[in-house]
């Protein structure tokens, strides 16, 4: 039963916020004050640049994949490991450190998937990675990302536990994202390095 301590340890970690965190240490604004007020790498690039958006992305993938990662260290059961992923992504979207107010969770989301297991990390990576460089839209990479996310989890990943872990994770990310898809369907959604 003890190692049920480690989902609100794993929400604890999640609730770390690297772009909050990164911009204070550089002397940036606070992200929830500027651009799209989403504490996450895109919305710092914006701003801080690509050395800021890149520690923040490494800082909120790194807060969920340790979580996972320790729990599976821990000898916990699939149960356990899926749930501690939840509540590191759930960190980040609803920091206790930081009001509650956290970022989207597509970092973080792919962090965990990591955890879960690399190849399935690698895909959903690769996956935003190539439809950014089609699309140059962020948000709209991170849709199709989190979309595809359950399908190769349902390949990759042989335990149930795991597997709605990860539907559930794309689903409130893609939900996250309700704003983003608005802006898509007027054609006013910002592209990376453009207006």
């Amino acid at each position: 039963m003890w190692m049920w301590l480690l989902v609100p340890l794993g929400y604890l970690v999640g609730s770390i916020s690297a772009a909050i965190l990164v911009c204070r240490g550089l002397g940036l604004p606070d992200p929830r004050q500027q651009g799209s007020k989403n504490p996450g790498a895109t919305n710092v690039l914006r701003y801080g640049g690509k050395k800021a958006a890149g520690l923040t992305l490494f800082g909120d993938m790194v807060k969920g994949i340790l979580p996972v990662v320790a729990a599976k260290l821990s000898g916990a059961d699939e149960l356990i490991v899926g749930t501690v992923g939840v509540a590191a992504f759930l960190g980040h979207l609803y920091p206790v450190f930081f009001d509650f107010r956290g970022g989207k969770g597509v970092s973080t989301g792919a962090g965990v998937f990591f955890g879960f297991h690399w190849l399935l990390g690698a895909v959903v990576v690769g996956s935003w990675l190539v439809a950014v460089r089609i699309t140059r839209i962020s948000s709209l990479s991170a849709i199709i990302a989190a979309s595809l996310a359950p399908v190769y989890g349902w390949w990759l990943l042989d335990s149930l536990p795991l597997f709605l872990a990860t539907l559930l994770i794309s689903v409130v990310c893609f939900s996250r994202h309700r704003l983003n898809i608005q802006r898509l369907w007027r054609g006013e959604e910002g592209r990376i390095g453009g207006s």
